[in-house]
C-alpha cells in the first residue's frame, strides 16, 4: 500500500452512496465541495497531479480575500470538470482521506458532483458520444465503414470541422479502428493442462475491452500467444460490454448499473469456475476491482469478480512465484522507457509490469511514474487537449531521456498520447504484452 505522510493507516474507501436521492442533492454536494476545496486549499500537497488544482488555487489566490468564501460558485463547479478521475491524489497525496476525521475523498466527490450535473442535463451530446464506446467501436469498425472513418480521422479538414462542431480538438492523434475485432479473430487453446499455482488459478478467461475489441486487437493475441507460451489454456468471456468507466467518468450511474448487468452474471460465473479474468487496460481492471464493488457492497456476484480479476502482468508475475512462468527469452529489448499509468498504479500492487520485462537479458527499463495527462476522453476535447499536453509534458521529457529502443505504457490510450508529445523520436511504441511475446519469440 502507497505510504502517506502522516498517517499509519491504509487509505480506506466508502461505499459510493449513488442509490439515497441525498446523493443528487445539490445544495448538499455544493456545501461539500466547499469543505472539501477548503483543504484542499489549505494543504496543497496535490498543486502539480491535475489541472483540477491549480484551478482551484489560483482561483483563491486571485479572489478579493485570498480565501474560498469570496471564489465564484462557477468556478467551485469548473473544477469538477477539470477532474478526470484517475484517483492519484486519494492513493499517494492526501493525508487526509478516510481513516481521517476529515474523511476526504476527492475524487469520489468529483464523481457525485458529476453525478448531478448528468441529472440536471448538463452534459452534451460529444460527451455521451464518446463515452459510448462499445456502440462507437461497433459502428466505426464496419468493413468499408472503418476505412472512411479511419480516414476521416486523419484528414486535416474533416478534422477541423470535428473540433468546431463536436468539440474534438484537430491536433489530437485518434486511435484507428479495426474490422478485424479481436473477438472474432482470437485463437484460443484450451487443450492444456490446468496448472493452479497456489497464487493463481491455472486457467484464464479474457475479458477483451472495448479498446483492444475494435482498436488494437494485437494487443489482445499477443496475450493469447504468452498464456499459450506458459501452457495457461484461456477462452473468451462468453459475452461482454463495456466495463462501464467511461459512464462513470461522466456521471452517468444508471448506465454503469445497466453495464454491470450486462457484464457481470458472465464474469461471476468464470470466477466461480476458478478462472483468473484478465483484461488488458488498467482502467477496465481498476473498474472491476474497485468501483463497482463501492457501488455495489453488498453484490456477492461483484464481489466474486473482483476477487478473480487480475492484471496480466500481475497474474504472470504471481506465477512466477508459483515457479509456473517461462523465462525463455530469446529476444532482448535493449532500452525500454516505461510508463505506469495512474489507473494502473492505484490499484497497489507494485511494479509488475516493470518486474516482468527487467527478467528480460540485456533489456534496460526505466520507468516514469506520472499522469500522462490524456485520460480516457478527456485530452481529446477541445477545450482540455492543452491541459493534457501540459500536464503530460514532464512525461514526454522522461520517456525521451534515456533514448530508448521502445516506449510502453500498459495504458494503450497513453502510450499514444506520449507518443505524440514526444514528437520525432527513433523509439518504437509498443504496449508491454507486445513486447513480452517479441522477447518470447513468438
Amino acid at each position: 500500500m502507497t505510504t502517506r505522510e502522516g498517517s499509519l493507516e491504509a487509505p480506506q474507501r466508502h461505499p459510493i452512496d449513488w442509490q439515497n436521492p441525498e446523493f443528487y442533492n445539490e445544495e448538499s454536494v455544493f456545501k461539500e465541495l466547499h469543505r472539501v476545496y477548503d483543504i484542499c486549499h489549505g494543504c496543497r500537497r496535490c498543486f502539480n497531479l491535475c489541472n483540477a488544482f491549480p484551478m482551484l488555487f489560483d482561483a483563491v489566490d486571485e479572489s478579493s480575500t485570498g480565501e474560498l468564501d469570496s471564489v465564484e460558485n462557477k468556478v467551485l463547479w469548473d473544477v469538477v470538470d477539470q477532474c478526470y478521475l484517475c484517483d492519484m491524489c486519494f492513493m499517494t497525496k492526501c493525508p487526509y482521506v478516510p481513516p481521517h476525521a476529515f474523511n476526504l475523498d476527492f475524487p469520489h466527490l468529483m464523481l457525485r458532483a458529476k453525478a448531478v450535473k448528468f441529472k440536471k442535463g448538463e452534459i452534451n451530446f460529444r460527451d455521451k458520444l464518446l463515452s459510448s464506446t462499445d456502440t462507437l467501436g461497433k459502428l466505426a469498425s464496419i468493413p468499408v465503414v472503418v476505412q472512411v472513418v479511419n480516414a476521416v480521422n486523419k484528414t486535416p479538414v474533416a478534422r477541423k470541422l470535428m473540433d468546431s462542431m463536436l468539440g474534438i480538438h484537430q491536433d489530437r492523434k485518434l486511435p484507428e479502428y479495426d474490422s478485424a475485432k479481436f473477438r472474432s479473430t482470437a485463437e484460443l487453446n484450451e487443450s492444456f493442462a490446468v496448472k493452479d499455482g497456489e497464487n493463481t488459478p491455472g486457467k484464464v478467461a479474457i475479458y477483451a475491452t472495448c479498446y483492444i475489441n475494435y482498436n488494437e486487437p494485437g494487443i489482445g493475441h499477443d496475450l493469447l500467444k504468452i498464456l499459450a507460451h506458459n501452457e495457461v489454456p484461456s477462452k473468451l468471456v462468453d459475452k461482454e460490454a463495456c466495463c462501464g468507466m467511461p459512464k462513470l467518468e461522466l456521471g452517468d450511474l444508471e448506465a454503469v448499473a445497466h453495464l454491470k448487468e450486462k457484464n457481470i452474471p458472465h464474469l461471476a460465473k468464470l470466477a466461480r469456475e476458478g478462472y483468473a479474468i484478465l483484461t488488458a487496460v488498467p482502467s477496465c481492471t481498476l473498474m472491476y476491482k474497485q468501483e463497482l464493488p463501492l457501488m455495489f457492497p453488498n453484490d456477492a456476484d461483484v464481489k466474486a469478480v473482483a476477487e478473480a480479476m487480475f492484471d496480466p502482468f500481475e497474474y504472470l508475475m504471481l506465477r512466477k512465484t508459483d515457479g509456473l512462468l517461462k523465462t525463455d527469452f530469446k529476444q532482448p529489448l535493449g532500452k525500454v522507457s516505461y510508463h505506469i499509468p495512474c489507473h494502473l498504479r492505484v490499484q497497489n500492487m507494485g511494479q509488475k509490469t516493470r518486474e516482468m520485462l527487467q527478467l528480460i537479458p540485456d533489456t534496460k527499463v526505466t520507468t516514469v511514474e506520472r499522469c500522462s495527462g490524456h485520460d480516457g476522453t478527456w485530452g481529446v476535447k477541445s477545450e482540455y487537449f492543452e491541459h493534457s499536453m501540459k500536464i503530460g509534458k514532464p512525461v514526454f521529457k522522461q520517456m525521451a531521456a534515456s533514448d530508448p529502443d521502445y516506449i510502453s505504457s500498459d495504458c494503450a490510450i497513453a502510450g499514444r498520447h506520449i507518443q505524440q508529445g514526444m514528437g520525432e523520436t527513433r523509439a518504437e511504441k509498443q504496449h508491454p504484452l507486445t513486447l513480452l511475446r517479441i522477447a518470447y519469440g513468438l
